[in-house]
């Protein structure tokens, strides 16, 4: 089975000394590519504090396409760093900087280093949605049930 391949124009923001590489994927199986802190010195994110990180790249998505920015789960699971909007959605009209919103829900300070791995990115495809108002929705078997309702089906 292939995977779709799309083209997908990037600009760096600024041309520091040391340029943040373009985000990649880690694995040929990876769906999500590594985004950087494009940071002149170290963010220090105290618990329960946020810090917008900036990417230090803009993109132009084709039409038809979103960018989720998702958090790293190494990070999520050995530092407490996710991002408060997940997934963050670029969408395919925006021109400017990527940047991150992390948050620490940890117990203690977590650095982030320029050019540290701290979130992903994943492309993807969207439709846009026509409403069409109805006084009555078909049924089907779940009705109404949420918030746990699959899970008293099981027991």
């Amino acid at each position: 089975m292939s995977v779709e391949e799309v083209q997908i124009q990037i600009k760096r923001v600024r041309r520091g000394a040391k340029p943040v590489p373009l985000p990649a994927y880690s694995t040929a199986g990876s769906a999500g590519m590594d985004l950087t802190a494009d940071l002149d010195g170290e963010v220090v994110i105290a618990p329960l504090e946020r810090a917008l990180i900036p990417t230090g790249i803009a993109v132009a998505l084709p039409a038809g396409f979103e960018a989720q920015i998702r958090p790293r789960s190494g990070l999520a699971l050995n530092e407490g760093i996710t991002l408060i909007n997940s997934p963050g959605t670029i969408d395919s009209d925006y021109r400017g900087e990527i940047q991150v919103i992390l948050v620490n829900l940890g117990k203690q300070p977590v650095v982030i280093r320029p050019g540290q791995r701290m979130a992903q990115m994943v492309v993807q495809r969207v439709c846009r949605a026509h409403w069409q108002e109805v006084r009555e929705l078909p049924s089907s078997k779940r009705q109404e049930g949420g918030f746990g309702h699959t899970d008293e089906e099981s027991k």
